[in-house]
């Protein structure tokens, strides 16, 4: 039950981000939640997938939303 929760929190935090990437003709997907580790795994979609800027993007953006969203994540990686 508690991996649902975190998953809920997961995509709410997902939701904030989402329109700023769909300016760009974007979007990103949650693929899993690791609890054990804390890892989230994300897919980016449309023209996030293959932007020189993805990788930044991940980190500086949908990363440091999501932990700040929800604490029990450690770390955000593409997949």
């Amino acid at each position: 039950m508690k991996k649902q929760n975190t998953i809920n929190k997961i995509n709410l935090a997902l939701n904030k981000i989402r329109p700023f990437l769909q300016q760009d003709g974007g979007d990103v997907e949650l693929v899993d939640f690791n609890k054990k580790t804390g890892v989230v795994s994300v897919r980016l979609q449309g023209h996030c997938a293959g932007c020189l800027m993805a990788e930044v993007t991940l980190k500086n953006g949908i990363e440091r939303i999501i932990k700040q969203d929800v604490p029990e994540v450690k770390e955000v990686i593409a997949s």
